[in-house]
């Protein structure tokens, strides 16, 4: 009993950690980016902040020896770190360019596109119960999220990319992880430095871009400051989570799941900052409840008719063994009367 507890409350361990950390980062950038707040107006750069401390965390890990650094191949970090940046800047741009109402559909089509994706990539098939909570989730979050719909060419581009890169992004981070037998925090600590330098470099220009404030005249008062500290803090636990939950479970789970973040966001929204939350709002939640639910349920339908269906074949083989036995038993025993 005690060793079938074990992953499942480590499991749920990651899930809250992510589910926290994920929830606690939107609320403290809420009030680093916003007008009303300390008008912190530089996303991309932001993340590049977000990387480097995780990088710093992973390398004293490293010197600590509480973690052990393994070889990956430098091409392979890099096309990733590329596929990541993208799917970053794109997301940005996707939000500058889109109403919010598109923005939040473009989301949601990352769900479906990673099962595509994992179906192509990793030849991996889903059960029509999986499929349909799929759909229930994604329209119970829609429900409740997308209001206003413009959509235009630039815009358009931008949430593919995204879309796409973040996509890909996911599933590589669980191929990464099996092809080299190599942790969540290891793999992350060899791809925060590169994704940080590059972030570093290009993320002020990029903001630039975007709202047209330069980061030299920004004023970083005490109170920012100390919000970029949390903000940074609580990075390294999400991007730690997620690596973790997409190595345990899949990409496809993560965004399933990953909704939940969606529904506090709105719940903690209106009790911290009086959004409005409507029936609609309300409603859109139970929704996405129930789809998530059905997920659980049907993901574990599957593993139990797996398991199923290896213990019914080891039963099989045994069988089979048995009878092998026993005709070997018999032919021996015939083979002894003979020579008597």
């Amino acid at each position: 009993m005690d060793s079938e507890k074990k992953p499942r409350v480590s499991n749920a361990g990651a899930w809250g950690m992510n589910v926290v950390s994920s929830v606690g980062i939107i609320m403290a950038n809420k009030e680093l980016m916003s007008p009303s707040g300390y008008g912190f107006s530089f996303a991309t750069t932001l993340t590049g902040f977000h990387f480097s401390v995780t990088a710093l965390v992973g390398w004293a890990s490293n010197a600590a020896g509480l973690s052990v650094s393994k070889q990956l191949p430098l091409w392979e970090l890099l096309w990733f770190s590329i596929v990541a940046n993208l799917s970053i800047t794109a997301m940005n741009l996707s939000l500058m360019l889109n109403s919010v109402g598109f923005y939040q559909i473009s989301k949601l089509s990352i769900i479906p596109v990673v099962c595509m994706m994992e179906w192509i990539l990793n030849n991996k098939h889903y059960s029509s119960k999986v499929i349909m909570s799929v759909v229930v989730v994604a329209l119970g979050v829609g429900i409740c999220t997308v209001t206003d719909v413009e959509i235009n060419m630039k815009g358009f581009l931008c949430a593919c990319v995204a879309v796409f890169c973040t996509s890909l992004q996911q599933i590589t981070i669980g191929s990464f992880q099996k092809k080299y037998c190599i942790g969540s925090f290891e793999l992350l600590s060899k791809t925060a430095p590169i994704q940080a330098a590059s972030l570093l470099v290009l993320g002020p220009f990029i903001d630039y871009c975007l709202n047209g404030k330069s980061l030299l005249k920004y004023h970083f008062s005490a109170g920012a400051f100390s919000f970029i500290i949390l903000s940074c803090s609580l990075a390294v636990f999400c991007n730690m989570s997620q690596y973790l939950c997409i190595g345990r479970f899949s990409a496809t789970t993560f965004q399933v799941l990953g909704h939940m973040k969606t529904i506090f966001v709105l719940i903690l929204g209106w009790i911290l900052f009086d959004s409005a939350l409507t029936i609609k709002n309300i409603l859109g939640m139970l929704v996405a409840v129930v789809g998530m639910i059905v997920y659980s349920w049907a993901i574990e339908s599957e593993k139990l008719a797996k398991l199923t269906a290896a213990a019914t074949s080891d039963e099989e083989n045994v069988k089979l063994l048995k009878d092998r036995m026993s005709d070997v038993a018999e032919s021996d025993v015939e083979l002894g009367q003979t020579k008597s």
